[in-house]
């Protein structure tokens, strides 16, 4: 599908806004974008879950500051393919500016950090905290970004609008697009790409062993499954707006909880799209055991409270349960250095490991 952006002007000072991340939004329908102009700032959550009976969640949090590698030193020039079918030369990782949350945390964590100098919305960990943001909702400055006078711009597919990634490369500055991430095989992926562009791909190959090492850390921990893997149906809420969406098999979720050792109902259910109004037909065919959100999603539905009396969610199991998982908004499919701290988050939460 096209790649949604909020058609309403968002204040750049909005830390961690109401929305989802670049490297999610191509998959949320423009509506439920658009719903994000009008949202609170973010304030720091990681995860909770409420334990079965229980209207009190449990915290499960994701920290929300990352974990440099050392500072390496950039091998220069490098000429690398860029997802939109360039070739970009590189010559100086200097002055910084990915266009994406997912994108900065990347660089971040290769150890670059202070060669960044400007975020987007979505960057809402601690280290990025000061930069100065050069979009507006999804939308990119580009008058922003030229003023910050870059030598390198990290962008999305989805990143945009057109006009104003051609107007940085006509300005004569080396723009790289990465595709955006879908499941864990793409966080390698994106590493090295980041990696290669920036000319340290030894820290980038340190970076992926890293991480994998604590996903696999992590799935070594799930519990053996000693019946059926546990249903989970991941949910896209806009209470402001009475957005109800039911993920389906390309809402990037299901990477995520296939590899906690559960199932996604709407990918099970046959749901082909990434997102889908939610009906009680659909709940009740999909029979979650779990449901997970996005925190700001279940906020803006008054809580558990809330979330319950949208149609269908009450007869499910985990509706009647009121067992609930919810990550982070700004990380959830980030696919990047911190996966495994989500992935861990959502083992404990689904598991009730420390509940």
């Amino acid at each position: 599908m096209n790649t949604p952006r909020s058609p309403e002007p968002q204040s750049d000072d909005q830390d961690g806004a109401f929305v989802p991340t670049p490297a999610a939004s191509h998959r949320f329908p423009r509506l439920a974008v658009a719903v994000a102009a009008l949202a609170l700032a973010l304030t720091a959550c990681g995860g909770t879950a409420t334990t079965p009976g229980s209207s009190a969640p449990t915290a499960a949090a994701v920290p929300d500051r990352l974990e440099p590698l050392p500072a390496p030193q950039p091998a220069l020039p490098v000429t690398v393919p860029s997802a939109d079918g360039a070739q970009v030369t590189i010559a100086s990782a200097d002055r910084i500016v990915p266009l994406s949350g997912s994108l900065n945390e990347i660089v971040h964590t290769l150890g670059l950090g202070k060669q960044v100098v400007a975020r987007d919305i979505t960057a809402t960990f601690e280290q990025a905290a000061q930069l100065p943001v050069v979009t507006r909702g999804h939308d990119v400055s580009a008058e922003s970004v030229l003023s910050l006078r870059p030598t390198l711009v990290v962008a999305e597919t989805t990143s945009g609008p057109a006009e104003a990634i051609q107007q940085i490369r006509d300005a004569g500055i080396p723009l790289l697009v990465i595709s955006p991430a879908k499941s864990l095989d793409d966080v390698p992926k994106r590493i090295d790409a980041v990696a290669g562009a920036l000319g340290v791909k030894e820290a980038g190959a340190q970076l992926n062993q890293r991480t994998a090492d604590r996903i696999a850390t992590v799935r070594k921990d799930i519990p053996a499954a000693s019946g059926k893997k546990p249903r989970v149906a991941f949910l896209y809420l806009r209470g402001t707006a009475s957005v109800y969406l039911l993920g389906g098999s390309d809402s990037g979720a299901a990477s995520l909880l296939e590899a906690a050792g559960a199932v996604d109902t709407g990918k099970d259910s046959g749901l082909g799209k990434d997102f889908t109004p939610i009906t009680s037909e659909a709940l009740a065919a999909a029979a979650p055991d779990a449901i997970l959100v996005m925190s700001k999603g279940l906020e803006s539905v008054g809580g558990i409270d809330g979330l319950v009396k949208i149609p269908g969610v009450a007869q499910t199991p985990a509706g009647m349960d009121r067992r609930v998982v919810t990550v982070d908004d700004g990380v959830l499919l980030n696919y990047g250095p911190r996966t495994d701290q989500v992935l861990s988050s959502l083992v404990t939460q689904l598991y009730n490991k420390g509940a």
